[in-house]
């Protein structure tokens, strides 16, 4: 029998991060075995066992066969003879497939050290790539919410996806794949990613290869405005860094659907108000979002408008927005509504100044009459550069 620190614990020991699960792979055991050694066994199908004093997972090697559609179209096959080597093949990327050998059931002290390596983890995680370990990612289309998910989550560090992995990802999507997956299961993956410290880089990954027409359809229509994507990409990434809850998380994500937060010019309708919240309530049914994310962020875009306008409203207005928000009851959600229309306020302005950057940058001494002398030179440049932003704004 051997016994194996795999999968997480292993990349991130690697990557100094820090270790927050550790899972083993037992090879050579029988369910018997681990019984006998006070493993309690979790799941009739799946050769999982929880360690008796520290409840970590140890699962019997085991390799599986795709069978039917989506993630639980499998079958399971554990035995004493199935390696290390077939087991790690069957995980979804190569940074995932890594092991180290531990000295036995009860001690999780490394043997040596020495990381186990048969897919090229180590390689990629020098190179910063995700990639997938074998054909068997296509098997299961939660690979492609985990991909997008890891990827979010070490985005800081300078990740990227390979393009053959993004290539599979763009083909399960095309092939109906993620229908299949449960709503759970599409929340579990979202809300994981939605609470790291860029959550816009899930959700963008998504939108970029099409998975979010399935669960999430009303947020690929809205995202098709480069304003609005922009923006809220930008709050998102605002409310990862300064560690907002994941009720304002998802309100500033659900303020996509409502587009006359992004042009104030064209203030909006009651009846695209009620559609927005139709659609935020039609995303959380889908989805399976707890309802009190879907109720938060229903509030915030019922209110944003005065919530964005504090400083002139009047005191009227003001008892009814407390009143509005359950502020009498619940001081908090205001202070929480508030942060969030801070942040969207602050991405909005962010977004325009990237704007007035591009135009700055854009344009140079090309661009103005060659015979210019002195001042003359930066003045040219200047309103050249105000023209060029001018000629944004219209468009």
């Amino acid at each position: 029998m051997q016994i194996y620190l795999v999968g997480g614990a292993v990349r991130d020991q690697l990557l100094q991060q820090p270790v927050k699960d550790k899972d083993f792979v037992v090879v050579g055991a029988t369910v018997a075995e681990m019984l006998d050694a006070g493993f309690q066994q979790v799941g009739a199908d799946f050769p999982v066992f929880l360690h008796p004093t520290t409840h970590e997972e140890y699962a019997l090697a085991r390799t599986e066969r795709k069978q039917g559609s989506g993630y639980k179209g499998f079958s399971v096959h554990a035995s004493p003879n199935v390696s290390l080597k077939e087991d790690l093949q069957r995980r979804d990327l190569t940074i995932n497939a890594m092991a180290i050998e531990v000295v036995s059931l009860t001690d999780d002290t490394p043997v040596s050290g020495d990381v186990i390596d048969y897919y090229g983890g180590l390689q990629d995680l020098e190179s910063h790539i995700l990639r997938h370990v074998s054909g068997a990612f296509s098997e299961d289309p939660l690979r492609v919410l985990r991909t997008a998910r890891f990827f979010g989550r070490y985005y800081d560090l300078g990740f990227s996806i390979s393009e053959d992995t993004l290539a599979l990802m763009r083909q399960l999507v095309s092939l109906g794949e993620l229908a299949h997956l449960s709503a759970e299961r599409i929340w579990q993956e979202s809300s994981r990613a939605t609470m790291q410290l860029s959550p816009q880089v899930y959700w963008q990954q998504l939108f970029e290869i099409g998975a979010l027409t399935e669960y999430f359809a009303p947020l690929h229509d809205a995202w098709e405005n480069t304003c609005i994507r922009e923006t809220v990409q930008t709050a998102l990434y605002f409310a990862g860094q300064m560690r907002l809850n994941l009720s304002q998380r998802w309100a500033l994500l659900m303020t996509s659907l409502t587009a006359s937060l992004f042009h104030s010019e064209n203030a909006e309708s009651n009846s695209h108000l009620s559609t927005a919240i139709k659609n935020i309530n039609a995303i959380g049914n889908k989805a399976k979002v707890p309802k009190s994310h879907t109720q938060f962020a229903t509030l915030f875009v019922q209110q944003a408008e005065k919530l964005s306008t504090i400083n002139t409203l009047s005191a009227a207005e003001k008892i009814d927005l407390i009143q509005g928000c359950g502020a009498h009851k619940e001081p908090n959600k205001l202070s929480q509504l508030l942060v969030c229309s801070h942040f969207l306020e602050l991405a909005t302005q962010h977004r325009q100044m990237m704007i007035a950057l591009n135009s700055f940058h854009a344009i140079g001494m090309t661009d103005i009459a060659p015979n210019l002398k002195g001042p003359a030179i930066g003045a040219a440049l200047r309103q050249s550069r105000i023209e060029h932003l001018q000629a944004r704004d219209i468009e």
